[in-house]
């Protein structure tokens, strides 16, 4: 019965940390972007590129911890092309001046992983006076990718990952009330956030339609990252107790990155664009993150709360 019991426990611990990328596709020559790769899966996600062989960019909002991030980055792979560029995404002038750094200074980029994210914090705004979580986890990445499709384009076959969440099926879209002045409830933000980065991959691809710039996003897993720090602490304290139990059941970074890797390097996926995975598998969406119209209506509702204009 013991044995039966160990692999069973094997099994579902094996279960819970999901696909493997198996590709073992090189990345030499090549430059990945990472945004928020100093810490959770974007470091995990920043190892294994640089293992690949690629240029590295960690671009992250606290420089001192980035700089840690790329050292460790770089004894891990033993690859030292891995460098870090400053970037807060509940700034607009902060992504702006990203991209133009980005723009300046490098020849190619063939793959943006849109990895950083926030989730169920309080009621905060950016700096520019939007909502936090839709500021920072959509419409951030919305003007960094937009800055740099030009890049992306010159560097086809090119790659943009957007690191969404299984939370997108809880979601939608506020577009009366997008920064939630009205009801603000941190998981109801953040659901809407992560199925505007569905939303927004989906009509990114149709817009690329003529290049050979292709979109994906996925989600990564229940993930032991610093993620969750503004919601467990919120968490009652019988619930803590239930949970923590199932904790050594979530995924480590390295295998809630796995996805991530999937959609950026597996050769199969190069004729694919505006899907969304799980598990390193293609997955359907749920009925809101399949919406046409209403992924027009974002991207136009983006656009204009970023100041995005047609030369962009």
């Amino acid at each position: 019965i013991k044995n039966h019991e160990k692999s069973a426990y094997a099994l579902l611990v094996k279960w819970m940390a999901g696909g493997v990328c198996r590709s073992k596709a090189r990345l030499d020559g090549k430059t990945v972007l990472i945004t928020g790769g100093n810490t959770g899966i974007g470091k995990e996600t920043a190892v294994d590129m640089a293992r690949r062989g690629a240029r590295v960019i960690l671009a992250c909002r606290d420089m001192d911890r980035a700089n840690k991030a790329a050292e460790d980055v770089r004894k891990k792979s033993g690859n030292d092309n891995v460098i870090v560029k400053k970037l807060d995404l509940a700034s607009l002038q902060s992504v702006r001046q990203l991209a133009k750094d980005i723009l300046g200074s490098e020849e190619r980029l063939d793959v943006l992983i849109n990895n950083a994210g926030i989730m169920s914090c309080p009621k905060w705004q950016t700096e520019d006076g939007f909502e936090m979580q839709f500021g920072v986890n959509h419409l951030g990445h919305f003007l960094l990718t937009n800055c740099l499709l030009d890049l992306l384009k010159k560097s086809e076959p090119s790659r943009i990952v957007n690191v969404s969440s299984l939370a997108h099926e809880r979601g939608q879209i506020y577009f009366d009330d997008i920064n939630q002045d009205k009801d603000y409830r941190p998981w109801k933000s953040y659901s809407q956030s992560k199925l505007a980065n569905v939303l927004f991959t989906k009509e990114l691809a149709n817009r690329l339609q003529d290049t050979k710039v292709t979109t994906y996003s996925l989600h990564p897993g229940v993930i032991r990252t610093e993620l969750g720090r503004h919601f467990w602490p919120t968490m009652p304290l019988w619930k803590r107790v239930v949970y923590t139990p199932l904790m050594f059941l979530i995924k480590s970074p390295t295998e809630g990155a796995q996805t991530t890797i999937y959609c950026a390097v597996e050769e199969s996926l190069q004729n694919e664009s505006g899907l969304y995975y799980s598990d390193c598998a293609p997955k359907t969406a749920a009925p809101q993150g399949l919406d046409d119209e209403a992924a027009k209506k974002l991207w136009d509702l983006s656009a204009s709360m970023v100041g995005l204009t047609k030369s962009q």
